[in-house]
């Protein structure tokens, strides 16, 4: 089985891609990478999974979008619940920029066989897309009070943010069930220049979400909320950790 990671552009900026696969009892990473153009993403997609590969692939990016106007439930959820740690998500509607391109890439996939996963039976081998949302995400893996603000404010702090992350990510998903050894190459240094900085963030939250698919699957709804549902929009979000 394996777990797609897309932290889509919702305009014409590049996407965070990652690849991981459930071996022998735990996640391994396969690829970490970057493309810009819907095409791109969609080859490299065809290429990390073959068309009769068990997969879920996770988006972050409104791929149901069935409000004209507004807010979708899910977007409304996501401020109820995670307002508090800065985490509510952007709203979405059928009328803004960036509709068509997120709706057609929901379909793109749709088309190669990965349906539509608000509810799943856990560890069930089929082929999936969800909708996800890094920050609340990260909050609720790893118990924090507000959102790691990597993506704002002055560079040096967002780079401080994401080395914070970055060893989130290395000292306790291992410690998870399903569990993530990422290994010695994917530490790296956190880049100190505005563009290199910006594709690290891309990658690492491409990392999340591929992680969170790897935990619904896993888990399903005994670990996982679920914002919305099939008709309204959803977004999966891991439930916060027990202390």
């Amino acid at each position: 089985m394996k777990f797609i990671g897309i932290d889509l552009g919702w305009k014409s900026q590049p996407s965070g891609l990652c690849s991981l696969e459930w071996i022998n009892g735990q996640l391994q990473l396969l690829d970490l990478d970057r493309k810009e153009a819907i095409a791109d993403i969609l080859t490299w997609i065809d290429q990390s999974v073959k068309p009769d590969e068990p997969a879920i692939i996770a988006v972050d990016a409104p791929t149901l979008i069935p409000n004209a106007t507004g807010s979708r439930l899910p977007d409304k959820l996501s401020h109820k619940y995670f307002g508090k740690y800065h985490a509510g998500c952007y709203p979405a509607n059928q009328n803004l920029p960036f509709a068509e391109r997120t709706l057609n890439f929901g379909l793109e996939l749709e088309s190669r066989g990965f349906a539509h996963a608000p509810t799943i039976q856990p560890q069930k081998l089929s082929r999936y897309q969800i909708e996800v949302f890094p920050h609340p995400a990260i909050v609720n893996l790893f118990n924090l009070e507000r959102i790691l603000k990597y993506k704002k404010g002055r560079l040096n702090k967002r780079r401080l943010e994401l080395i914070k992350l970055q060893n989130y990510l290395l000292d306790i998903l291992p410690s998870f069930s399903p569990p993530l050894h990422l290994g010695g190459s994917f530490t790296s240094e956190i880049p100190t220049t505005g563009a290199a900085l910006k594709a690290t963030e891309d990658k690492l939250d491409s990392l999340i979400c591929a992680y969170v698919a790897a935990y619904w699957w896993y888990w399903g709804e005994q670990r996982n909320l679920v914002l919305g549902n099939r008709t309204t929009g959803y977004i999966i979000i891991p439930q916060r950790m027990l202390a």
